[in-house]
């Protein structure tokens, strides 16, 4: 296929297009930035917040991805912080669908990446994709996403929001900061350990995304999380263990919430999610339980 990816410079991005590239997938990467990237890829220099020549790169696509947008655990959600992470999602969407709209031979499919956060806290619910959103911040920003893909839908185009859990993987995203306390020997659980962490290591979402390319039966929501969730205190507990080093340690509630404000409930409470469509369809993932995720990313490099 010819694909375009939005966000092809990020922890998953990157991965992601080497990937497609192995697949023989020829990708063409949206970037902001002008350094040097070293994608193995053709990059295209693009402003979402305006329709200029980088348009014409979506001419004849087959496949649209978009994982751009303002990272959310990057600083302290003040009003201007959470202005940020909305409208860096809704400006990348709307100025795709716009440059969509203007190319003669249209993309067929349009992956967009939304969040677990879809759904909203909960200590005792299985979300599936028939659940409907929370009430919180994070669950306004994935409907509104959401919400534009629905909107924006037209003809043959098929759509896909992927709600992505916590990714895992080396080199990025939330395990490092996890374990950094663990390697200190200071390492336990946030907040009370009971709530829900939904979970997928990093090649397994990569290989949802080339599973959503070459089937035509997944559209609509579809759950990108590994089959067994945990607690964050059995995660904690399993980290441990793999690192081989104590969990005894626990930061309580009230210090998260003064040091991270309404960012911590991003850790204080969790969503238990079942990635339903994909079970339906035996998916085979790599990675379905935590402790052989761990294991593969952290046990030493064979010499």
């Amino acid at each position: 296929m010819k694909i375009l990816l939005a966000g092809a410079t990020g922890f998953i991005g990157k991965s992601l297009v080497h990937s497609l590239g192995e697949a023989g997938h020829h990708v063409t990467a949206l970037t902001r930035s002008k350094t040097k990237n070293n994608l193995p890829c053709v990059s295209i220099i693009w402003d979402a917040s305006s329709v200029g020549t980088w348009s014409k790169a979506l001419e004849g696509t087959d496949a649209v991805i978009n994982l751009a947008g303002e990272n959310i655990a990057r600083r302290r959600w003040t009003r201007r912080q959470k202005k940020r992470i909305l409208e860096s999602r809704l400006q990348t969407i709307q100025a795709l669908f716009d440059a969509m709209d203007r190319a003669r031979q249209k993309p067929k499919i349009f992956i967009q990446a939304s969040a677990i956060g879809y759904y909203g806290p909960s200590t005792d619910q299985v979300f599936t994709e028939d659940n409907g959103p929370g009430t919180d911040f994070l669950s306004s920003v994935c409907q509104r996403v959401e919400h534009e893909l629905v909107q924006a839908k037209d003809g043959d185009l098929r759509c896909v929001a992927l709600r992505i859990g916590v990714v895992l993987e080396k080199g990025g995203g939330a395990l490092p900061k996890i374990s950094f306390p663990f390697r200190l020997l200071m390492g336990g659980h946030l907040g009370n350990g009971s709530q829900w962490f939904s979970w997928i290591h990093r090649q397994d979402l990569i290989g949802i995304i080339h599973h959503v390319l070459e089937n035509s039966s997944l559209h609509g929501a579809v759950n990108a999380t590994a089959p067994e969730p945990v607690t964050l205190k059995e995660f904690c507990r399993t980290l441990g263990e793999v690192l081989h080093r104590p969990s005894w340690a626990h930061v309580p509630g009230f210090v998260l919430k003064i040091l991270l404000g309404e960012m911590s409930e991003m850790v204080l409470y969790g969503q238990r999610v079942s990635p339903k469509k994909l079970l339906d369809i035996q998916y085979p993932f790599l990675y379905p339980n935590c402790r052989d995720a761990l294991e593969a990313i952290l046990r030493p490099a064979s010499p």
